[in-house]
């Protein structure tokens, strides 16, 4: 297949690209950047704030396009250049288009946030209504028939550089030499899924090469495990024996810890039942369209890997520091005594 990325230099993009070519396809990115662009792809630079920006493109016929955009002026304009040179679209939305992330279980029947071109992101919001009209585009210019739209749930795996699924590998191997404490939050019986990058890249292709299963929408998420069940993984691939310490949820919100990601977080803690939904939302469309999320040990696994080849001293998108991390568990202990 001739497959086109737009996009391929950042993580989930360059994941597919290597996937495809993995398959043996043919694979042009059109993208900003050049650096993260895996060898044996055709590297189109484009900058999609332009009008034109799919000109280099739009002279040739593809067998699909795989979009993890975000903007609705860029999706516009690769809608209106490309419906008539591509055979079938992917479109990666995202489980944030849903109005209600309370509901366990919920299905892409759910009602999504109005849709939306905020133009500059700033809040979730933002995000899943921008998302929303992405998909809305999509569907007008190529029909229903030939667009897949997956909504993607939380991913994670090597090459995550928001943290989010690294950070807890990272913090207890970081321990695990000197046999420290690591905390934790208590309410470790809440329920986290993620998607490893690699999993969901496979699956976005076969969508992209399918010719026996109907385009549609489709929630492409991880099977749900309690959080606590995530810790003692990444606990056991790190090799830590020290202690864990359980820290109460209420307490950690009064000193400022933020859930779920970010500076002086605990990355996956969602303590707020509004958000209790977004981890557990039904996956049984994408697994009847085949999908097969690898074991979570096999993934936390290759986080770490991963992690320990970055710079030790690296900034970190999310998590605590180890001085935020040691005041908390000074001030945890000394409060009780």
């Amino acid at each position: 297949m001739r497959i086109l990325v737009l996009g391929g230099t950042g993580w989930l993009g360059g994941a597919v690209a290597r996937v495809a070519l993995a398959r043996g396809h043919e694979v042009t990115c059109l993208a900003r950047g050049s650096s993260a662009v895996p060898a044996g792809v055709t590297w189109v630079h484009a900058d999609r704030d332009a009008d034109d920006a799919l000109e280099p493109v739009i002279r040739d016929d593809w067998d699909a396009v795989i979009d993890v955009s975000r903007t609705p002026q860029h999706v516009r304009r690769a809608a209106r250049d490309l419906a008539g040179r591509v055979g079938r679209a992917v479109f990666v939305s995202t489980a944030s288009v849903y109005a209600d992330q309370a509901t366990p279980g919920a299905a892409e029947e759910s009602a999504t946030l109005p849709a939306r071109d905020p133009g500059t992101i700033t809040t979730a919001q933002d995000y899943g209504s921008a998302k929303v009209m992405c998909e809305q585009i999509y569907r007008a210019a190529f029909g229903s028939e030939r667009t897949h739209v997956a909504r993607l749930g939380l991913i994670g795996g090597p090459g995550d550089v928001s943290d989010r699924s690294g950070y807890w590998p990272w913090r207890f191997a970081r321990a695990a030499t000197s046999h420290a404490p690591v905390l934790v939050p208590e309410g470790g019986e809440r329920l986290v899924s993620l998607i490893d990058v690699r999993d969901a890249a496979a699956w976005l292709l076969d969508r992209a090469a399918g010719t026996d299963d109907e385009p549609g929408t489709v929630d492409v998420t991880g099977v749900p495990h309690p959080l606590s069940q995530f810790l003692g993984l990444a606990r056991a691939a790190a090799g830590h024996r020290g202690e864990v310490v359980g820290v109460e949820e209420g307490w950690l919100v009064q000193q400022g810890v933020q859930p779920w990601s970010g500076p002086r977080s605990l990355p996956l803690w969602l303590p707020d039942p509004a958000w209790a939904g977004m981890m557990t939302r039904s996956t049984a469309r994408a697994r009847a369209l085949g999908l097969v999320p690898r074991p979570l040990a096999d993934t936390v696994a290759d986080v770490l890997a991963w992690e320990l080849e970055r710079p030790a001293a690296h900034p970190r998108a999310a998590g605590l520091d180890d001085a935020e991390e040691q005041a908390l568990l000074r001030a945890w202990t000394s409060e009780r005594g």
